[in-house]
């Protein structure tokens, strides 16, 4: 990757997003790709507190797959291969709503699962005729195994990091590497009125480990590190425990 090659962000809103951003945005250009790109004013005038030497926006709409391509091509005849692209778009969902309206547990799956596979497919397709970049993708906990209480978005979250991990095997060798970053219960908007979980992280922290696993050239981190020892009880509980856990 060059110095000059930019830094974007898609889900140009989103905690994380903006938070390892803020940690990649020293001398780089930043783009911020979100809905509603022109009331970004908050989180561009954050980048370039950081140092960034160039903050820009560019609508995007996760759901509208059509649109993927075109957006990444454009991007890259604007401002040049990509440098580090970070997938940090998603939502929770209402689990409860998602098990009597199949449209709400198909829109989590949608935004979560077959929107990030259709934009990783094209940003790896660009980035390898590249020849470099990175690409930052975000799992988490709830993918090791799908619980009772989550199974909506826990599904697509597993889902996710299988394509991801593939996604990386295949652009082995390329020029081009996936960062999977596995967070725990992450404290922010979107879990807003939750009660926090065991092994939690704020969005600065998830940012940091992110930040640091990509400059030690990892493929994958667990935010916190202890996580990647829970991920193994979940495998091994028994199914008659695991259907009774709560969260």
């Amino acid at each position: 990757m060059n110095d000059t090659d930019p830094v974007v962000i898609f889900g140009g809103r989103s905690e994380i997003g903006v938070e390892l951003a803020e940690r990649l945005a020293s001398g780089a250009t930043v783009v911020l790709a979100a809905r509603r790109a022109d009331q970004l004013d908050d989180q561009v005038r954050a980048l370039r507190a950081a140092g960034a030497a160039a903050v820009h926006t560019v609508e995007f709409d996760a759901d509208d797959l059509a649109s993927h391509g075109p957006l990444v091509q454009r991007l890259v005849a604007e401002r040049g291969p990509i440098g580090t692209a970070v997938l940090a778009f998603g939502i929770l969902g209402d689990q409860a709503r998602a098990e009597a309206d199949a449209a709400h547990a198909v829109a989590v799956v949608q935004t979560d699962y077959v929107a990030q596979v259709s934009l990783l497919t094209h940003l790896a397709a660009a980035m390898r005729s590249a020849g470099r970049g990175a690409i930052v993708v975000f799992s988490s906990i709830a993918g090791v195994r799908a619980r009772r209480a989550n199974y909506v978005y826990g599904s697509a979250k597993a889902g996710l990091d299988a394509f991801a991990c593939g996604l990386a095997d295949a652009l082995h060798g390329s020029g081009v590497r996936l960062l999977l970053v596995r967070p725990g219960f992450v404290i922010g908007r979107m879990t807003t009125g939750m009660e926090p979980a065991p092994l939690s992280s704020t969005p600065g922290q998830v940012a940091d480990a992110a930040a640091r696993a990509l400059r030690k050239g990892r493929s994958a981190v667990w935010v916190p590190a202890p996580l990647a020892l829970l991920a193994f009880a979940f495998r091994i509980t028994p199914r008659f425990v695991w259907r009774r856990m709560p969260r």
